[in-house]
């Protein structure tokens, strides 16, 4: 499945992925591939990904939503400023 993590700085990250955990706001949730379609806020947490090599990356958000449609997905975030 493909996603693509944009700030309104920058693109963060697009690519193939086998995983995606988001901080929902009803809950926190996994997406694998074939996931239900969905529309999600984020609220503040960690957002990590594992690519299709096996790399994990996270990234500490403020908020933010995400959409998945067909194993497409794109997240739109609030990166959190280090503090």
């Amino acid at each position: 499945m493909y996603i693509e993590i944009v700030t309104p700085e920058a693109m963060l990250f697009s690519g193939e992925v086998i995983l995606v955990d988001v901080p929902g706001a009803e809950s926190p949730f996994v997406m694998l591939k074939n996931h239900a379609p969905i529309l999600s806020l984020l609220e503040k947490g960690t957002l990590r990904i594992i690519e299709e090599s096996g790399r994990e990356r996270s990234f500490e958000i403020r908020g933010g939503i995400i959409e998945n449609i067909q194993n497409k997905m794109v997240a739109l975030v609030e990166l959190r400023k280090q503090e």
